[in-house]
């Protein structure tokens, strides 16, 4: 009989905002304020995506600002980190890094610092109930001027202390070159932050390496396309850069035609370190566990291999030695129970 990989331990390094919102908050909470969802977002849900052109591109954003929309109160905000803490919790994740922009909703709680204020405090409090490690990376929008990743930068250095622990950057890699925010970045990394941008998703290889080479990544969120390129490949292995990998939403954007598709299996033969991720389960419809269910069933990942990719992403977190040690402890333990 398999190991049960809900009972794996494991850490979660690619989960926004927004996008861990539960299915049944968003509807709810949008019966609550008045909201229309389209059908998209209530009866065809998960919405059918596709971002590899501008259009499709488009679509995802505009469902996700319609998500965003239901979020009025404060706590809409407690109540999403609380339930996305109980659900990492149920799948195995002993640490979450959520990543946040709050100037997504700077106009609703009373500017850009008092966002991140109540984002910091709900994340604590979520911790807290679900008894995990939960972290924030404040990511910038590289569709807007790099000025504002610049002020971002600055405000995440500033709540250093408060439990946020890497820089990074989202959004449709066509409209923003990393290169045009690596003064946000050197700030960022300055002060101690890692730096995790989103490259290799609807770019190729060089989206990967240009975050390597010109912002200094620890991390690239996404990276998948890096497995188009042996050389970038050996680079991302002996410079221990872990790809943060999350299958379910590579197919839902079209970056993959199938699961199948997806190279996880090619980048962990490579020695490429790995974190799986489910990016956006408010509109990819999966969460973390379902991408290790899809490594034993699809890429054919045995118990010790699926046991090796849960401890790659605990290395690559921004966890305490204390959680990093029991996490790791019990990725063993998990190993050596007899399934």
């Amino acid at each position: 009989m398999p190991r049960p990989l809900s009972e794996l331990p494991k850490a979660h390094l690619h989960l926004h905002f927004t996008g861990s919102m539960r299915h049944s908050t968003l509807v709810e909470l949008a019966r609550e304020h008045g909201l229309h969802l389209p059908d998209a977002l209530e009866e065809d849900w998960p919405p059918r995506l596709r971002a590899t052109d501008e259009r499709g591109w488009f679509r995802f954003q505009r469902l996700y600002d319609i998500a965003r929309s239901v979020l009025q109160r404060e706590s809409d905000v407690y109540r999403l980190l609380r339930e996305a803490a109980e659900d990492e919790a149920a799948e195995g994740s002993g640490w979450l890094e959520i990543q946040i922009d709050p100037s997504g909703y700077a106009s609703k709680f009373g500017g850009l610092t008092s966002a991140m204020e109540l984002m910091l405090d709900a994340t604590r409090r979520a911790a807290d109930h679900a008894g995990i490690g939960i972290a924030v990376v404040v990511a910038a929008n590289r569709t807007r001027h790099p000025l504002d990743a610049k002020t971002l930068a600055r405000l995440a250095t500033h709540h250093m202390d408060e439990g946020v622990v890497g820089f990074g950057l989202s959004n449709d890699e066509r409209r923003g070159r990393a290169r045009d925010f690596d003064g946000a970045f050197r700030l960022a990394k300055r002060a101690g932050l890692l730096a995790v941008p989103h490259g290799g998703e609807l770019l190729g290889a060089a989206s990967v390496a240009e975050c390597v080479d010109v912002l200094d990544a620890d991390r690239v969120g996404h990276g998948v396309r890096a497995a188009e390129s042996p050389r970038l490949m050996e680079r991302l292995a002996a410079r221990e850069i872990t790809c943060e990998v999350c299958p379910t939403s590579n197919v839902g954007l079209g970056v993959a035609e199938r699961a199948e598709d997806v190279p996880l299996r090619r980048l962990f033969e490579a020695g490429v370190p790995i974190a799986l991720g489910a990016d956006d389960p408010l509109l990819f419809g999966a969460r973390l566990l379902p991408q290790y269910e899809l490594a034993r069933q699809v890429y054919g990942f045995s118990d010790p291999e699926l046991a090796e990719l849960a401890r790659q992403s605990v290395r690559a977190s921004a966890a305490p030695d204390d959680v990093r040690k029991k996490l790791l402890q019990g990725i063993d333990d998990w190993l050596a129970s007899s399934g």
